[in-house]
This record gives structure tokens, C-alpha cells and sequence, in this order.
């Protein structure tokens, strides 16, 4: 399964960083005592190397080794977050997703958010084929939230099968005021990693950013 692929790699990825970095610091520690001791060795006994210079360098090194591990670690738990963040969504496959994305009409009615915008005395359903196009605009109530549609023409013909938007026009006095998208539940069929975000892909195709979902929830 591609989540558990995704995983596996960062997790490797992480598991193969940490070795190297601490490596790296046991080498360049290794090599600061030995140029101490060296130092040491060959100093001037007439002119000794005050103590407090050997603190100071020590204290230095410290630090630096110390923030290399903690950004190492934040690294880890970055990548660890990661890793959690799409093993959640993937909980979220097989659930039903509230958005605005595009969603299959196989023939069978499909409810509608229809909440027109304050104001206005007027509202109609817009209705948009799998290419942007306006196939259909049907005049709603604006006293219910919302709208099942049909799936029909004027003449009863019943809309090809395929991927439909919807939005709703809201006017004024004639005159059109807002049209925003209407959102729709689509079942979720797959979760997957784009960069930082998780994407989860709808029934019939369609995909949508997991930060655009309004709502979840069971099959119905």
C-alpha cells in the first residue's frame, strides 16, 4: 500500500541521518581533544596556556555538539509528525468528505449545501460539468440549507455519468451579490504525501488538500 511505503521511507530516511550526524560529532570531538592535548604538549613552559582558555574552548565545543543534537532531533520529530500526520488520515479512508470539490453523478440524486448569502432574495444552483463548464442553473429556496439535485434536464432527460461542481449564485434585487462553491460528502478512496500536505483522493477521481475538508463522516 502506497501509505505504508511513504511511511517506511521517511521512517528509513530519519533511522539513516542519525547515525551519520552522531559520527560526524564523536569524529570532530575526537579531534578537538587531540589538538588540546597537542597544544597542551607544546606549549611554552615559560609562557603556559591559562586554564581558562581550555574551559572556554571546551564550553564551546559543548555548545555547538549540543545544538547540533537538538537540531537533529527536531529533524527526527519533524519527520516522525510527518509520518503521523498522513498515518492519520489514512483513519479517514472510507469516511465521507464535506467539500466543494468535484464529485460523481452515477444517476442518483445528490445533496447539496445551499446556504444563500445575507441579503439576498434570490438564489440558484449552479451546476458545473468535470471541465468547468455551466450545464445547468436552477433557481433554490432560501429558506433551506439544503438542495438535492436531481440529476435531470428541464426536459427530464437524465446528465451524462461523470464529475459535477456545484456553487450557489445568491442576487439582490436582480442583481447577482455572491456565487460561492457549494460543497457536497464524496467518499475518501486514498490518502497521499505533496510535500508538507496531505491529499486525500475522492471517489470518481477528484482530489482535495486534507486543510479543505469542512466535515467527515460515516458512509451512508
Amino acid at each position: 500500500m502506497e501509505i505504508n511505503s511513504i511511511i517506511s521511507g521517511q521512517s528509513g530516511s530519519a533511522a539513516a541521518a542519525q547515525p551519520q550526524t552522531s559520527a560526524v560529532l564523536t569524529s570532530d570531538f575526537e579531534t578537538f581533544l587531540q589538538m588540546l592535548t597537542t597544544q597542551a604538549r607544546y606549549q611554552d613552559p615559560l609562557e603556559p596556556i591559562d586554564s581558562s582558555e581550555y574551559a572556554a574552548q571546551l564550553a564551546q565545543f559543548s555548545m555547538v555538539e549540543q545544538q547540533v543534537k537538538a537540531n537533529e532531533l527536531l529533524e527526527t520529530l519533524t519527520t516522525q509528525l510527518g509520518s503521523g500526520s498522513i498515518g492519520q488520515m489514512a483513519d479517514w479512508i472510507g469516511l465521507e468528505a464535506r467539500t466543494s470539490a468535484s464529485v460523481p453523478f452515477e444517476g442518483a440524486a445528490i445533496p447539496v449545501n445551499a446556504i444563500a448569502a445575507p441579503g439576498a432574495d434570490a438564489a440558484h444552483l449552479i451546476v458545473y460539468d468535470a471541465y468547468g463548464n455551466q450545464v445547468q442553473k436552477l433557481p433554490i429556496s432560501l429558506t433551506e440549507n439544503t438542495v438535492i439535485w436531481q440529476g435531470r434536464y428541464n426536459d427530464g432527460s437524465v446528465f451524462t455519468s461523470g464529475l459535477y461542481s456545484f456553487a450557489i449564485e445568491s442576487s439582490a434585487v436582480g442583481t447577482v451579490i455572491e456565487t460561492q462553491p457549494a460543497e457536497t460528502y464524496t467518499r475518501i478512496v486514498e490518502a497521499r504525501r505533496n510535500g508538507d500536505e496531505t491529499q486525500l483522493v475522492l471517489s470518481g477521481g477528484s482530489s482535495v488538500l486534507s486543510q479543505d475538508i469542512t466535515a467527515l463522516r460515516a458512509p451512508r
